[in-house]
């Protein structure tokens, strides 16, 4: 089994609390040795799962959207970034250069392309920016890719 992940980047510490218990709870639904995790690896959800994966002995791929997507992540996230990257089974590019939001988007397509499902963790809302959690997941069932939403009651974002 093939799972990806997009989610809303940025979350407070009580939220970011109850995402990571709900990404392991997802977790315990595969089996681990048979389960590959996808991820753009970004700070958030995308690193959270990874990481957790990884732990519960699944396997990591990890797809770059840009040459320069690195850089335009948090500092104080690259010594996680790098080390995910290090255990990953294999490394997917886009091609791309400048990191943005067509570069994401691109990245979330490919992601999705590689996974049988798409964990989402997503409030419900339009994107706030092209290539956002909303677009990924529109993208997923625009292409039949089934989509598994994970938000905690009651929560909100800045």
């Amino acid at each position: 089994m093939r799972i990806g992940i997009t989610g809303h980047r940025g979350l407070t510490g009580d939220v970011e609390q109850k995402v990571r218990e709900l990404l392991e709870s997802t977790l315990r639904d595969y089996a681990m040795q048979d389960l590959t995790v996808v991820s753009c690896i970004a700070d958030g959800p995308d690193s959270w799962i990874a990481t957790a994966a990884l732990e519960h002995g699944a396997r990591l791929e990890v797809v770059i959207p840009a040459q320069k997507y690195r850089e335009n992540l948090p500092a104080w996230h690259h010594s996680e970034y790098d080390d995910l990257l290090l255990h990953a089974a294999e490394v997917h590019h886009t091609g791309m250069v400048e990191s943005d939001g067509s570069a994401h988007m691109a990245g979330s397509e490919v992601l999705v392309g590689l996974v049988d499902e798409l964990v989402a963790v997503w409030d419900g809302q339009v994107a706030r920016g092209y290539g956002g959690t909303a677009d990924v997941v529109a993208y997923a069932e625009r292409i039949g890719v089934p989509v598994r939403v994970l938000w905690p009651q009651g929560a909100t974002r800045d």
